[in-house]
């Protein structure tokens, strides 16, 4: 009896466990078509300094927001990764390093998730595939499009306009404080370390002017939590 009653105390206590473990996952970041699925686009506040006020400054994002990077949701197995052009090339991040990389808490909202309007959910696996093919590729610090390398935003252009299919608009960059009419001192000096003009006038486009676009919709604002 004794023993019976042990394995029974035991089973109890397993379960309560698995309810106890279930409920923290369920407060995490949640992978669930509910928040998020594959073929959304994440923006956010990088907080990374000068550069990254810069471009916050000269585009505006949704609702005035500021955002100075994005990815793309992809599915890979059972898990939602972003795949996204940061650091020394495109690659895949989990949602949490994400989020994590711009400070995003229940008090710090940096995070904006879009969803392709229905008119143009089928550009998706198309989009999936392009991007997915130029994993590894160098990231472009120039900022200039059609060099063989990636910036985030540029990225997701090209991904989004294949096989004749156009989500995002192109516009002319600029590099200059829209207050003084002169190029932010960040810029100049980074430029100047890379030995490139700035490409001032070329065509290009950031996060923020992505997050704009009317073929989006945007379902989420906030962290995932």
């Amino acid at each position: 009896m004794k023993f019976i009653r042990s394995n029974h105390i035991c089973l109890l206590s397993g379960i309560l466990k698995f309810i106890f473990l279930t409920s923290l996952i369920s407060c995490g970041y949640k992978q669930t078509t509910d928040t998020i699925r594959e073929g959304d686009i994440l923006f956010q506040d990088l907080n990374c300094g000068e550069l990254c006020d810069a471009i916050e400054t000269v585009t505006e994002g949704y609702e005035g927001r500021k955002f100075s990077h994005c990815g793309l949701v992809i599915k890979q197995g059972d898990s939602l990764m972003i795949l996204e052009a940061i650091g020394e090339k495109v690659q895949l991040s989990t949602l949490e390093k994400f989020a994590k990389r711009s400070g995003d808490t229940a008090e710090i909202k940096n995070l904006l998730l879009g969803r392709l309007k229905p008119a143009y959910t089928h550009i998706i696996p198309k989009a999936i595939r392009f991007a997915t093919a130029e994993i590894g590729k160098p990231y472009d610090d120039a900022f200039i499009m059609s060099n063989g390398r990636w910036y985030c935003s540029e990225l997701l252009y090209e991904a989004f306009s294949v096989d004749g299919d156009t989500v995002f608009s192109l516009e002319p960059m600029t590099f200059k404080d829209p207050a003084t009419k002169k190029f932010f001192p960040a810029w100049v000096e980074y430029y100047e370390n890379l030995k490139t003009p700035i490409p001032e006038g070329m065509p290009g486009i950031n996060p923020g002017l992505m997050s704009r676009s009317e073929k989006l919709d945007i379902i989420h604002i906030g962290n995932l939590r």
